[in-house]
């Protein structure tokens, strides 16, 4: 067949798991008559049933897949078409998470809180797009920002759907919709039927959250060694970036003023605001061929299903209290551990996840707000679902309760510094959460992992005159598994981006990368091994200022059941006469021509006793 095509699932039967593919060419996708044919299949169903569940979950989440394709694409920045630091979600019209696409872990728990932020703040009408960072109204840490739209029912042809979105609010559903109601379930709640009725109410929100490579501040980069929020960059609220589809000219300008690389970073918000419209687009084409009560219902169906599933592997695991202790090395202002602990109580199909006794919040940039918390607790459990069929959805949290005590460095207070919180303490949560696990489930749970980002800004102006800002994260070593070893130079947990090729690296930045390498050895010993961490060297041709957020340097990867701990990382500035200096995790440092950053990341932890 000389035609691409589209692959239409008809129909799935559960008990013989069979299923039948129809194959049809993209240029009969047009043709009226088709979408007639797929409207009546999407809709042949009279009650609620898992073949079309199915298919819903496929949709939704596509959307957000397709959101960031789009994003990464269009983006110029090379952290976030390269790097893939973004992230893309859709939600429903009562601003819960319906799907998201597999992006950034740290970026997807918290981004309901985003969403929720900027319905409260503002009255989204169609054409607008709300952008916001600020970590204590919704957002994580600066650099982090965050764009959210609606999705309503316009008065238009829908590009690629055949269907005027203007007959469907004028003709009624087919009886077999009208009919057709969900069955009740724990957990199911409707959208608003206002949402459904009123075409300019949203009837799905679509969100997207991509890390600018500087967002202002006193350090190229905006990761630098703050001790409150003001210092670490431009801070902004839930306000309208774009209004009934033009974009506040003021409002831009007022941003671009405040940051470095002012161009890439007006190209990336175009980026997102072009991923938006591709999110909505999409999910108008599959209101047009079921309709929005169905789609709605199913939105619904998907939120409850995922509940189903969380509570059913919390049932699994035995009932009982298991609490764990781990610390970051310092907050850059002191070395003094910043400890955190953890209580977690499994009672029936429900977990209790308490960071009582953690340490206050501090005066270095570690703290992380409540929604950093949640997003490493929401990561760790659907970790423990084991199925990427799962939705991840807002009903993964339905049976989790967190306690994470207002003003600790899980929750912390305005002006608290949170730019490490989100790629720092919020790997850190993970660390301690999967050690309390660890003895309710033990064989499912790995060693540690290298538990940090390895956040390295280098900033300046270029041979060209214009200003850069380079930000990268560096993978390290994967904590050693019950039955498997753990693998080398990746990124893990609450990151699940890429490293930035050397090629892309050295064309957009006055850098070059003088060696990359695995740190042999760098893993924990044990029955199994963890992963090796990586070696990464970057030279500058011209006068910068770097800057390191990190962690894992005095207190190294932990190992399980008996298995080693992964080495500990290390820094070191090497300068172009070829002395060495050895630096700390957390800090920045001026560099000349020639000078080099030197990261050897930390290996994973071993799991179990080594035979000898």
């Amino acid at each position: 067949m000389n035609d691409e095509v589209r692959i239409i699932v008809f129909n799935f039967i559960v008990h013989r798991s069979s299923f039948i593919v129809c194959f049809v060419p993209l240029r009969l996708i047009s043709d009226p008559l088709w979408h007639e044919c797929e409207l009546k299949i999407m809709r042949r169903r009279s009650s609620f049933d898992p073949v079309t569940l199915e298919i819903y979950r496929a949709l939704y989440t596509s959307v957000a897949e397709e959101m960031g394709v789009s994003l990464r694409r269009t983006a110029f920045s090379p952290n976030i078409k390269e790097r893939r630091d973004y992230s893309c979600a859709v939600f429903d019209a009562a601003g819960r998470v319906i799907a998201q696409g597999d992006h950034m872990p740290v970026h997807l728990g918290s981004m309901p809180a985003a969403v929720a932020a900027a319905l409260d703040a503002t009255a989204l009408a169609p054409g607008d797009v709300v952008a916001l960072n600020d970590p204590f109204a919704g957002g994580t840490h600066l650099p982090d920002v965050t764009l959210v739209a609606g999705v309503f029912l316009e008065d238009e042809v829908i590009a690629d759907c055949g269907l005027r979105i203007a007959d469907l609010k004028k003709q009624p559903q087919s009886k077999s919709a009208r009919a057709r109601k969900p069955s009740p379930s724990a957990g199911y709640v409707p959208a608003p039927e206002s949402a459904i009725r009123n075409p300019q109410s949203a009837i799905f929100y679509v969100a997207n959250r991509a890390h600018h490579a500087d967002i202002g501040g006193a350090s190229p980069g905006s990761m630098g060694m703050a001790t409150d929020v003001y210092g670490e960059g431009l801070r902004i609220p839930p306000v309208k970036i774009v209004k009934g589809g033009r974009e506040d000219a003021d409002l831009m300008r007022l941003l671009l003023a405040n940051v470095r690389g002012a161009a890439e970073r007006r190209a990336d918000f175009e980026a997102q605001t072009g991923s938006l419209k591709t999110g909505a687009s999409r999910l108008l084409e599959i209101v047009a061929r079921a309709g929005s009560r169905e789609a709605s219902v199913y939105a619904a169906h998907l939120i409850d299903y995922s509940a189903r599933r969380m509570r059913a592997v919390i049932r699994e695991m035995p009932d009982g209290v298991y609490e764990a202790e781990d610390a970051l090395d310092g907050d850059g202002v002191t070395d003094e551990p910043v400890v955190l602990r953890v209580r977690v109580t499994i009672r029936g199909e429900r977990a209790r996840v308490d960071f009582r006794g953690s340490a206050a919040q501090v005066a270095g940039p570690v703290n992380a707000v409540e929604a950093i918390t949640l997003s490493a607790v929401s990561y760790v459990f659907r970790c423990l679902v084991g199925a990427d069929e799962v939705p991840a959805s807002a009903g993964l949290m339905e049976p989790i309760e967190v306690v994470a005590p207002l003003g600790s460095v899980v929750n912390a207070e305005p002006p608290a510094a949170v730019a490490g919180g989100n790629v720092e303490t919020s790997q850190r949560i993970v660390d301690v959460l999967f050690r309390a696990l660890a003895r309710a489930v033990p064989a499912r749970i790995p060693a540690a992992s290298q538990g940090t980002m390895n956040n390295l800004t280098v900033g300046g102006v270029d041979l060209g005159g214009q200003e850069f800002a380079y930000y990268e994260t560096v993978a390290g070593g994967m904590g050693a598994r019950a039955t498997r070893d753990g693998m080398s130079a990746v990124h893990t947990h609450m990151t699940n981006s890429l490293n930035t090729p050397a090629e892309a690296l050295e064309y957009a930045y006055p850098l070059r990368v003088r060696r990359y390498a695995i740190r042999e050895g760098s893993g924990g010993e044990g029955a199994t091994r963890g992963g090796d961490g990586v070696v990464r060297e970057i030279e500058t041709l011209v006068r910068a200022r770097a800057s390191l957020l990190a962690d894992r340097r005095a207190l190294a990867p932990y190992g399980l059941a008996g298995g080693g701990s992964g080495s500990a990382g290390r820094d070191s500035i090497v300068r172009r006469d070829g002395t060495t200096e050895r630096v700390g995790a957390k800090g920045s440092w001026q560099l000349e021509p020639g000078d080099r950053v030197r990261i050897e990341t930390p290996g994973g932890g071993g799991h179990g006793k080594r035979k000898r």
